[in-house]
């Protein structure tokens, strides 16, 4: 871990390097991960997910980080800003992917603080994100201090073609850190 890097990648960057961004998609869902695929998922399919982020990015609407080893990339997390006018101070996160010869490594949640970093940095103080219930994400989240508000049963399809709950998550950040300590209850 000690040579991997966490940085930001520009527009540009990301489309000189959309084969490796796919491919870390492609491995996700090949090992498991509900992140909007199902299995056997193509390259070029997740390449153009990757492409269709290039003006979000340009515009500067959304941010990529990215962790790269010895030039290899071995991670992802997308961080979206809001645009609705009354939530200016609301990002989400999402694409928050792990090669799986990396995992274990400490990489997810030097890209998540990454993010939020950058989120806080940016005047966004209330983070969403769902992930997959009882996914390998859902307990990154919880260890990072995110708030569980409760589960949709049913809310996707895993790459396998099953369908399964998907729990929704948010983080304050800054001077509202305090407030995410309450999660809605369902008395």
């Amino acid at each position: 871990m000690a040579g991997t890097t966490i940085r930001r990648l520009e527009a540009a960057q990301a489309e000189a390097r959309l084969a490796e961004l796919a491919m870390i998609l492609a491995d996700a869902v090949a090992h498991g991960a509900s992140v909007n695929f199902l299995a056997g998922v193509t390259t070029a399919t997740t390449e153009d997910f990757w492409r269709r982020q290039l003006p979000a990015l340009a515009a500067d609407d959304t941010r990529l980080f990215v962790a790269e080893e010895s030039g290899t990339l071995l991670g992802t997390v997308l961080l979206f800003f809001a645009h609705q006018p009354n939530a200016p101070h609301r990002a989400e996160i999402g694409k928050m992917l792990v090669h799986s010869s990396a995992r274990r490594r400490g990489i997810g949640r030097r890209l998540l603080t990454t993010a939020e970093e950058a989120a806080l940095a940016a005047g966004r103080t209330l983070l969403m994100l769902d992930t997959e219930a009882g996914s390998a994400g859902d307990l990154l989240y919880r260890r990072c201090g995110w708030v569980a508000l409760g589960d949709v049963p049913d809310h996707a399809f895993t790459p396998d073609g099953r369908l399964a709950p998907t729990t929704l998550f948010y983080k304050a950040l800054g001077p509202h850190a305090p407030v995410q300590a309450r999660a809605i209850s369902a008395t």
